[in-house]
């Protein structure tokens, strides 16, 4: 079963995540007095685009991401090897009449847990899911999970929705203003973007070569925002999936669950997101 449109190591949560550093510590400050230079951003639209990701990779930021059926935020700390995404159903996708989804997923470097809360169709189905240990957090087995995408982080690959792909693919690019671009990219030149997944690209057919975007910088150079448009295909209506960057260097260690609230996941927690 498919629960979303991209995978939920893409998503976060639909109200973002608080307790995010308002400043870098004392060790991160520039000298009083001295601020650093931001750093020329390249003339070329298409070059611009490109070093705009070079940040994400450091592994230190929060963000939002959200498209017609799923919305979320979450943030990466690569310093502590720690991550957390969050989850929702939109309110307006019209599935939601018949199932909703609100997860919560926390990774560190040796361990990983799922908090879960299932409404409809899609709890009927795994009833122990349901009614078991509501409100718990799920600890996950690793051995489990492997090369189950959407129950692990790959601290090697931390953006979580793959924009220096989504740039790579980029056909045509123009500055719109100041710091903001737009034109097309081909999506089926992207690898590596859960933004714009494989399945979602095949479901396009041939309207996936040429899909319109729209991007912001900060005043750094650093990606911001990235929106791609994507057409109308079959029953699915027009809609837009979009990533946006914030906190660059300030955002803290996640926290692991209080193990009050943490208990074994069950067997029908793998066999939702194996199916």
């Amino acid at each position: 079963m498919n629960l979303r449109r991209w995978s939920v190591g893409v998503l976060a949560a639909a109200l973002f995540v608080p307790g995010l550093a308002a400043c870098n510590s004392a060790a991160d400050e520039p000298a009083a007095g001295k601020a650093p230079a931001a750093p020329a951003v390249p003339a070329d639209p298409k070059e611009a685009l490109l070093a705009s990701t070079k940040e994400i990779s450091k592994g230190n930021f929060t963000f939002t991401i959200s498209d017609a059926y799923m919305s979320g935020s979450g943030k990466v700390h690569l310093p502590s090897k720690s991550a957390e995404m969050k989850v929702a159903s939109n309110s307006n996708n019209t599935d939601a009449e018949e199932f909703s989804v609100d997860m919560h997923l926390v990774f560190t470097e040796t361990d990983s847990w799922v908090k879960l809360d299932l409404t409809g169709a899609i709890a009927d189905m795994f009833p122990e899911l349901k009614d078991r240990n509501k409100g718990k957090y799920q600890h996950l087995d690793r051995t489990k999970v492997k090369g189950v995408k959407d129950l692990e982080f790959d601290f090697a690959d931390v953006d979580p929705a793959g924009t220096a792909a989504l740039t790579k693919a980029v056909t045509d690019v123009k500055k719109t203003g100041e710091a903001t671009y737009g034109g097309t990219l081909d999506a089926t030149k992207v690898t590596g973007s859960d933004l714009l997944d494989e399945s979602t690209v095949e479901g396009l057919a041939e309207k996936a070569s040429a899909l319109p975007f729209t991007a912001k910088l900060d005043a750094q150079g650093r990606l911001t925002e990235f929106a791609v448009q994507i057409p109308a295909v079959g029953e699915d209506k027009a809609h837009e999936v979009k990533v946006n960057y914030a906190d660059y260097g300030a955002a803290t260690a996640v926290q692991q669950p209080p193990a009050g609230d943490v208990v074994e996941a069950p067997d029908d927690i793998y066999k939702l997101f194996k199916d």
